[in-house]
């Protein structure tokens, strides 16, 4: 009898041809994305899992689907799967590193300029009509250049924007639990470096120790005039708090790829804000990198499926 892999979105490229013809794949095809509960009775009789980081698989969904024998998500952080979980049920969970860190990088700065450079609001002044003579004192905006940026997390993504701000001639502050020595950084506390920073970038994966890791009392604390740029992921900040410091004019702006939950709501107060750049989780939105991330997603399926180690493991110590 076939293994049969069930994939929660359709995949860009032309990776899910690469699954062997005696793996059955069972696609949801719904106008609206598979819900927690939908998944969970299709899983019932699933050999395997290939989702997306917006797809839940918790310890209930683990417990009631005991044939899958691996799990792959076409993602880097897995804060959306509970590895312990899987790890204790001996399911391997595949991701898919190294592959979105320039690609996420860029977008960071995409965001950086667009938030200081004020690029969407004069994007919507030209439309709307309102552009009717040069000033000079006209939609001025934050330069980068000189300006202090404060690093949270100096992973892959991490230094690859430091060597970006480099380049732009930016000064660089660093937080990370783990400090490496790298040429230009100079490593401060987190409380020096959101009182310090011009710009404030967030490189941390999501888990228990960063969540809310910007609480209220550190988004209280990031300098005045300051920007906060966010591609990581939602639950590290204190949306709420960060939306008062925006509203009140207190801090500069933000560049949001990622939020508390997502989609965002229609009616977040951060959508009325002209200070604030937003993007629907984005960060490795590119055609090349996307069709990789979906290439490892089904090599790391396919090798589970099939019994063997996942190219890229999260949970390595499952094969002990």
């Amino acid at each position: 009898m076939p293994k049969r892999l069930y994939v929660t979105e359709s995949f860009p490229g032309e990776s899910l041809s690469s699954v062997p013809e005696d793996v059955s794949i069972d696609l949801w095809k719904g106008p609206e994305p598979i819900t927690y509960r939908e998944l969970a009775e299709t899983l019932k009789t699933a050999d395997g899992l290939l989702c997306m980081l917006t797809n839940r698989v918790d310890r209930a969904l683990l417990e009631e689907t005991r044939s899958l024998s691996v799990v792959s998500s076409m993602s880097v952080g897995l804060d959306h799967v509970d590895v312990a979980a899987c790890t204790e049920f001996g399911i391997p969970v595949g991701n898919t590193p190294n592959v979105l860190t320039q690609t996420t990088a860029e977008l960071t700065f995409a965001l950086m300029l667009a938030a200081s450079r004020r690029v969407v609001e004069s994007d919507r002044f030209v439309r709307e009509g309102r552009w009717k003579r040069w000033d000079p004192e006209l939609l001025l905006g934050v330069d980068l250049h000189g300006s202090v940026l404060g690093i949270i997390g100096m992973g892959r993504i991490g230094q690859t924007v430091t060597k970006l701000a480099l380049a732009f001639g930016m000064e660089v502050m660093a937080w990370s639990r783990t400090r490496r020595e790298i040429e230009g950084v100079v490593w401060v506390p987190l409380e020096i470096l959101l009182a310090r920073s011009d710009f404030v970038s967030i490189h941390v994966s999501l888990n228990d120790s960063t969540r809310n890791l910007l609480d209220r009392d550190r988004v209280m604390n990031i300098k005045d005039g300051a920007f906060l740029i966010n591609t990581s992921r939602g639950g590290i900040v204190d949306e709420r708090a960060l939306c008062e410091r925006l509203t009140s004019g207190e801090l500069g702006g933000a560049g949001l790829d990622v939020f508390e939950v997502e989609p965002l709501s229609a009616k977040s107060p951060l959508l009325n804000l002209e200070n604030v750049v937003v993007a629907p989780h984005i960060g490795s939105a590119s055609q090349r990198t996307r069709v990789r991330m979906g290439e490892m997603a089904v090599a790391n399926a396919v090798a589970g499926l099939l019994g063997k180690k996942l190219p890229n493991c999260a949970n390595r110590e499952v094969y002990d």
